[in-house]
């Protein structure tokens, strides 16, 4: 580890000494130089995921861990001497899981390893048994027509390989996790089934939200593992008659109070002027969400922790947002933007992480200006530079995030922090997400990096986004 941490400063020490190309590094070379070197050196980011993840576990909207979570998150930041540490209330769903299971009763009995989606609804108490119909796109689904009536419908649509240029291609995949209740009950069917997102599994079944419509009659509906979705289709397309039996206690007890929490580093001479940084609070009733969310919500509280320690205090206000609900809801998201909703304009900008805290890359930036997008994109590349030394430099244009894409409307720049997402989708909404799965040196890598690109945007002489004078 020394060895690496003397690598990396010699590295910067060239970096920040030698470029002359463009006033960000000669201005940010050295104080970047610092905050890598010190957080390498040392940071608290490892034991607060040890406190958050193992201390606390699961954070589901309306949990008891939720809560003690929020409590977890103020006095962290206070401990650590942030200002204007609080929380701000925010309504939130209360879904419960309860008991559930499955199992394949017919051609033969197998159990089949399932977890109910967010927000579904439960089944009768004596459960749901009914012939499985597979389909595995839009097409197909339409072909079967009124076959699906009194059925249980399996979406097997396998979500790809991770691609290095396309990246994990999610999108094309859970669109029937959130549709597919809807689409099932439209032709009648009783219950269903989606193929769990991810492309990669020990037979591990992986969650997430759905959502319903008034118009139509609510279905349960449970993702079940990728191995189990392909051996049903496998048996259907045989021509066996497969007959599942689902039982889910799950319940939507409504609405109840949770909070986004929100610390400061207070800027020295614009402290009006507010960039966000952030991720959400709340995480899944399995696993431990520690790749999501909990190491986003770290890397933020510890990138201002870094700069305070070294005495770093932009111009400049660096927010931390910890926002709760982003799982089945976005009710964090949205009620910190209609909260903060007159000091949008003051918003420079805002940074989420929620892809985990594997090996930094960089920064994806949005707007809903394209001009403007363009513009912040160009000024990202040239603030990235200071981080080469920890091959973190890439800028993309496109997606930020979801807890702060309410704020696009209002004008805000919105950035995603980008890592090294080949695995992510492995332990994404699965019991899996737990603490062993984060690396301590990728984990300070990126509380390295969050802290140089938010010291430097909340510092800098002109906004992102706005064409330089010079």
């Amino acid at each position: 580890m020394m060895k690496q941490i003397a690598l990396v400063s010699m590295t910067l020490l060239v970096f920040a000494g030698g470029c002359s190309r463009n006033t960000i590094a000669e201005t940010y070379g050295e104080d970047a130089r610092k905050i890598i070197q010190a957080t390498l050196d040392k940071n608290d980011a490892w034991t607060k995921m040890e406190e958050l993840c193992d201390g606390i576990g699961y954070r589901l909207s309306g949990s008891p861990g939720l809560e003690q979570a929020v409590e977890w998150a103020v006095a962290s930041m206070k401990a650590d001497g942030q200002e204007r540490v609080h929380t701000e209330t925010v309504m939130v769903p209360k879904w419960v899981r309860g008991n559930e299971w499955a199992k394949m009763v017919k051609p033969h009995e197998y159990e089949l390893h399932m977890l109910g989606l967010g927000l579904s609804v439960g089944t009768p108490p004596n459960g749901i048994t009914a012939p499985v119909v597979c389909v595995k796109d839009e097409k197909e689904f339409e072909a079967l027509g009124d076959q699906m009536k009194g059925k249980i419908v399996l979406f097997n649509n396998p979500m790809p390989e991770y691609h290095p240029e396309k990246g994990a291609q999610y999108g094309t995949a859970v669109r029937f996790r959130s549709r597919g209740p809807r689409m099932a009950s439209e032709k009648g069917a009783l219950a269903c089934l989606v193929r769990s997102v991810t492309a990669y599994s020990l037979r591990s079944p992986h969650t997430g939200a759905t959502s319903y419509d008034k118009e139509t009659p609510k279905i349960p509906a449970a993702a079940i593992s990728t191995e189990d979705a392909a051996m049903i289709s496998r048996l259907t397309a045989r021509g066996e008659e497969v007959i599942v039996k689902l039982k889910m206690d799950a319940k939507n007890h409504g609405m109840v109070p949770s909070a986004n929490v929100i610390g400061e580093l207070r800027g020295s001479t614009r402290p009006d002027e507010v960039l966000v940084i952030g991720g959400h609070l709340d995480a899944w009733d399995v696993g431990h969400g520690a790749h999501d969310d909990a190491g986003g919500c770290v890397i933020a509280m510890e990138a201002i922790n870094v700069l305070r320690r070294l005495n770093l205090i932009p111009k400049r206000t660096i927010r931390v947002v910890l926002w709760t609900n982003e799982e089945n809801g976005l009710n964090g998201g949205r009620q910190y933007a209609k909260d903060h909703a007159d000091e949008m304009p003051k918003h420079i900008g805002a940074i989420e992480s929620d892809s985990g805290v594997f090996a930094p890359k960089g920064i994806s930036v949005q707007h809903r200006d394209a001009n403007i997008q363009a513009i912040a994109a160009k000024q990202l590349e040239d603030i990235l530079q200071l981080l080469e030394p920890i091959n973190a430099n890439m800028v993309k244009e496109g997606w930020s995030g979801a807890d702060i894409s309410p704020m696009k409307p209002a004008g805000v720049v919105l950035m995603g922090f980008m890592v090294e997402g080949s695995t992510y989708f492995h332990l994404h909404h699965s019991h899996a997400d737990t603490l062993d799965k984060v690396n301590p040196d990728e984990l300070s890598r990126c509380v390295a990096a969050l802290a140089v690109v938010s010291y430097v945007l909340a510092d800098m002489p002109g906004r992102l986004g706005v064409p330089s004078e010079n």
